[in-house]
């Protein structure tokens, strides 16, 4: 393992990262909540890319992988503005988003607060609003009083250690909401989703495919595929999606 760069963001949190050079647009790798940009799909892409003379950027939010701060410190907000610090630091010109999980919510964020620069997008098991609609949709009576009275509750998971959700991640989710307001994605979206996975369930991707705005989105299921979505034919799913999105810009 290459040992990356850092990047010292406007609120003084320090990101690792990875740039490949190559011919643009850039391809960005948004990755999922508690993940690092060492995994499977980015590692696979950024490979992907070199072959293709392709520019890719990989980075590791804070409280993650090999960035500064602590999990526990951050929020859906605070990862948004690392995604804004480094790509407008360290690309130019115009960018395709590949978001993972929460990293499909920051990829969603990113259209929105950088209309003028993403040109396509690709999703993977996108998670929006899960602070909302999965946390605290189905938190009982207790959580709620124990995240109130605690700041914080620990929820399993089936792919990791226990979650730590704060209490100023819920409520910090809530102003960075994308499903309630118009979702404009005027460009090719690719959409790829597990009908095994316990993470994200089908239901919310279809409401993304039903709410975004766009000339061309297509959402692809792929049957016993699980929420990691990083077997061989998944990842070779993964870098048509990134392709077709590609020739599509190219026209």
């Amino acid at each position: 393992m290459s040992e990356p760069d850092y990047f010292l963001t406007p609120q003084r949190r320090t990101l690792a990262y990875h740039l490949t050079q190559g011919e643009g647009p850039c391809v960005v790798f948004l990755g999922g909540l508690k993940s690092d940009m060492e995994g499977t799909k980015a590692i696979h892409l950024e490979d992907w890319a070199r072959a293709k003379g392709r520019a890719f950027l990989r980075f590791d939010y804070s409280g993650h992988g090999q960035s500064s701060g602590t999990f526990e410190e951050g929020s859906i907000g605070d990862w948004h503005l690392d995604t804004l610090a480094v790509v407008d630091a360290l690309t130019t010109g115009p960018i395709v988003s590949v978001g993972s999980s929460m990293g499909g919510w920051q990829a969603l964020l990113l259209a929105r607060a950088r209309p003028e620069r993403l040109v396509g997008l690709v999703t993977i098991a996108a998670a929006p609003d899960f602070t909302e609609d999965g946390w605290w949709a189905r938190f009982t009576d207790a959580q709620k009083t124990q995240l109130e009275a605690e700041g914080r509750v620990e929820l399993p998971s089936d792919y990791m250690e226990p979650y730590v959700v704060t209490k100023r991640m819920i409520e910090d989710g809530r102003a960075h909401l994308v499903l309630r307001d118009d979702l404009e994605l005027p460009f090719c979206v690719r959409m790829l989703q597990g009908t095994a996975d316990t993470a994200v369930r089908l239901e919310t991707a279809t409401a993304l495919l039903e709410h975004a705005a766009s000339p061309d989105l297509q959402l692809l299921l792929v049957k016993d595929a699980d929420h990691r979505f990083s077997d061989s034919p998944c990842l070779g799913l993964i870098e048509r999606a990134v392709e077709q999105v590609l020739a599509a810009q190219e026209g």
